[in-house]
């Protein structure tokens, strides 16, 4: 790890290079243990060139966002993490199109869309997540996907070339997109809007706001949904017939408030979340013959 750190010194200031970083300061779970090395590059060239060292040098790395969809192991991360939040983040208007950098938050891009009076992002308006994260894997809420409204992406392919790839061909599924069998790294977005009223997307955001706050656990730490939607099944309704409501191992919850969400309620370890779904799954599997699918990313070494 040294000769990786030795390598990326060379364009990248010392001071935004750390070693042994607790990743519980970085993701919405408040979960995790350390990253061997934690870099934050200032801007797009910077990204590229951290994950040309980290490929050139064969290292694990993970491209961080705002860790909102993400468990960290307890053993941490034996690799390079590269956090793009707030630095990559420059968001541009140009009539009814949005140009983003894949560090915008994805709450951040709907709010710039409404003071500029476009509609067709309203569903993102309380999605925590980055734009490159919500490319990644097609993030939506309340009927609306990123695959609606995206027009091209801007990547880094696996030799290192800026790539542009435009929608169709991103193969955009639910919670998928082709950037993750490709293993590209989003730089960039644009997205394309319409022209709306003002008011009326206000009204929007707030109704979608507190339906978002009157149905979810804002209050404690978590990573939002936990499973995918199986076909023809909510796993949300699933589980709380299963009376799991409420149910807990170690610091870990089935939310009291929506049962497919798994709360810290102060000192959860990683351990305590995965044995936590592996008890939802095999008892919404012996009930109903389905088989739950994790939504959450998982990082690190788990047994």
């Amino acid at each position: 790890m040294e000769k990786i750190v030795e390598h990326l010194k060379c364009r990248i200031d010392e001071k935004y290079i750390l070693k042994g970083e607790s990743m519980a300061n970085h993701t919405t779970y408040k979960i995790g243990g350390n990253a061997d090395i934690f870099v934050i590059p200032q801007n797009k060239e910077e990204l590229i060139y951290c994950i040309k060292v980290c490929r050139e040098n064969r290292a694990e790395y993970f491209i961080l966002g705002r860790g909102s969809n993400l468990l960290v192991s307890d053993d941490g991360f034996r690799g390079v993490i590269i956090n793009i939040e707030d630095n990559i983040s420059k968001i541009e208007v140009n009539d009814d199109e949005i140009y983003a950098e894949a560090g915008a938050g994805l709450i951040n891009v709907s709010y710039k869309a409404y003071i500029n009076s476009l509609s067709g992002m309203e569903f993102a308006c309380g999605i925590p997540g980055t734009v490159g994260g919500a490319v990644y894997m097609n993030a939506g809420a309340y009927g609306g996907e990123m695959k609606q409204i995206v027009t091209e992406v801007e990547a880094l392919d696996q030799n290192n070339e800026v790539k542009v790839i435009y929608n169709d061909e991103m193969r955009f599924d639910y919670r998928y997109s082709a950037i993750q069998d490709a293993n590209y790294v989003v730089l960039s977005v644009k997205i394309k809007l319409t022209k709306g009223e003002k008011e009326e997307i206000k009204n929007i955001r707030e109704r979608l706001r507190l339906h978002r706050q009157n149905g979810q656990p804002l209050d404690l730490p978590n990573a939002g949904s936990v499973f995918k939607r199986p076909e023809g099944h909510y796993p949300g309704k699933m589980i709380e017939d299963a009376g799991l409501k409420g149910y807990t191992i170690g610091g870990a919850q089935i939310s009291e408030k929506h049962a497919n969400f798994i709360v810290n309620t102060g000192d959860a370890t990683a351990k305590n979340v995965i044995e936590l779904i592996k008890y939802i799954q095999d008892e919404v599997y012996n009930l109903y013959g389905v088989q739950l699918k994790v939504e959450v990313k998982m990082l690190g070494e788990f047994e």
